[in-house]
């Protein structure tokens, strides 16, 4: 089939990608020169383990493309997605400008029928809105369709080509049909296509983004009790894990959900309940617990040094907002790094891949380690802000010898507690009391 992905960022390159991988003929576009440019030349722009790679083999075998050129892509594509950002206002709401944007282009381009998809994350209504826009400037019939993505940040490859499910929400056969036979190498039995209507479609994305963060805020909320009474949260986070009708999965305390998904989209619902007034309570409580539980380090910070944090020398290891990427959108680091800041302490980061997309939010404010060990170099305390892998087994006598004082603020609990007391560090983690 013939596929055009407008938006070249992380949502539209992995989707592309995946198609062009099955046999489609793909073009991806974006007005960023330089991004196409990169993407020619077979660099990413963003660091997403096993997307170079294949985006080279499929670019050398003729199918995936890359162009600025918005006239040439409707051209080659009978199906569409729009694959752009929808940022948050400040009131929460989804900022569809780039998506009616393309809507407009595609409506001014096109010189055929055409099925336009969103695959951005939008409110409920959208797709009705970019039919619109597009019937507006053209008199050539167009079809939507709304197919909300499911990809985790460091695993999007693996979960586009075996996803859980795939949601599509369609206004007519014709359009059923194409998106049956897109999508059939990657369905079975264990991952359905769900057909439904559009508006249940938009509202599908928000509501499980919404649910899964309030499952990590769920678990904050309830670590930091465990903190009062003297449990462990990680014993408690086992307990109700094993039950089936629980399961394990986004129970882990830590110091808050970040990255481009949980913060803006628990905003968007909430305000897209208010739009219909209706008052989504539990997402209300979710966002504000998610809110305080970014500045519980800070706090056990504050009251380790006794308020006397100016001057003290802090590393921090790991910038992203989770591993095995260099997103740093509602990065938690960033929080407490800030927070260090104000209070006049120097700050020293390493992360993995992270340390450029981190200088763009921190600047020359703090000091970018090459190395994990170097960032502990004469240090007073280490924060521990991303669950990178390399973090889970160091090397601690190591890390005893080049710290100026052996304290971890762990916010991803990443040690255990009798260890780290034998060991003599004087250790913090989140919902657990020191030993």
């Amino acid at each position: 089939m013939r596929i055009g992905i407008v938006g070249s960022g992380y949502v539209g390159l992995v989707v592309g990608t995946c198609f062009a991988h099955h046999g489609n003929s793909v073009i991806c576009m974006d007005k960023d020169e330089r991004k196409i440019a990169m993407l020619n030349k077979g660099q990413v722009p963003f660091y997403e383990p096993g997307l170079d790679s294949l985006i080279q083999r499929n670019a050398a075998e003729g199918r995936l493309t890359f162009t600025t050129d918005m006239q040439r892509g409707i051209d080659e594509s009978d199906i569409i997605f729009i694959a752009v950002g929808t940022p948050p206002e400040e009131d929460g709401s989804a900022d569809l400008q780039h998506v009616l944007a393309v809507a407009d282009a595609i409506g001014r381009h096109m010189r055929s029928a055409k099925i336009v998809v969103t695959k951005s994350t939008v409110p409920v209504g959208t797709a009705y809105k970019i039919k619109a826009a597009v019937q507006k400037v053209t008199q050539i019939p167009v079809k939507v369709a709304s197919n909300p993505e499911f990809l985790k940040e460091g695993d999007a490859v693996n979960d586009f080509m075996k996803p859980d499910r795939i949601v599509v929400g369609y206004e007519d056969e014709e359009v059923r049909e194409a998106m049956a036979e897109l999508y059939r190498p990657f369905e079975s039995p264990q991952h359905p296509i769900i057909f439904m209507d559009i508006f249940s479609s938009e509202l599908t994305k928000y509501a499980a983004n919404a649910m899964l963060a309030t499952r990590i805020s769920f678990m904050n909320d309830l670590s930091r009790l465990c903190e009062k009474v003297g449990a462990d949260v990680e014993l408690v986070r086992q307990g109700i894990g094993t039950d089936k009708r629980i399961g394990p999965h986004f129970l882990k305390p830590g110091i808050g959900y970040g990255g481009s998904c949980f913060p803006k989209d628990v905003k968007a619902i909430i305000y897209t309940a208010k739009q219909y007034d209706h008052q989504l309570q539990i997402l209300e409580s979710v966002e504000a617990i998610n809110k305080t539980q970014k500045t519980i380090l800070c706090r056990k910070i504050e009251k380790h040094f006794q308020g006397a944090v100016k001057g003290k020398r802090v590393a921090v290891w790991g910038l992203a907002f989770k591993p095995e990427t260099d997103d740093m959108r509602e990065a938690p680091s960033v929080e407490v790094i800030n927070w260090l800041l104000a209070q006049g302490a120097t700050v020293t980061a390493y992360d993995p891949v992270a340390t450029e997309t981190a200088h763009v939010s921190l600047g020359d404010t703090i000091t970018y380690a090459k190395r994990a060990y170097d960032a502990l170099d004469q240090t007073d305390a280490l924060v521990i802000a991303t669950e990178w892998n390399e973090f889970q087994t160091p090397d601690f006598d190591r890390m005893k010898r080049v710290m100026h004082r052996p304290v971890i603020f762990d916010g991803r609990n990443l040690y255990q507690l009798r260890q780290m007391k034998k060991l003599g560090f004087t250790y913090y983690s989140v919902g657990r009391n020191t030993v």
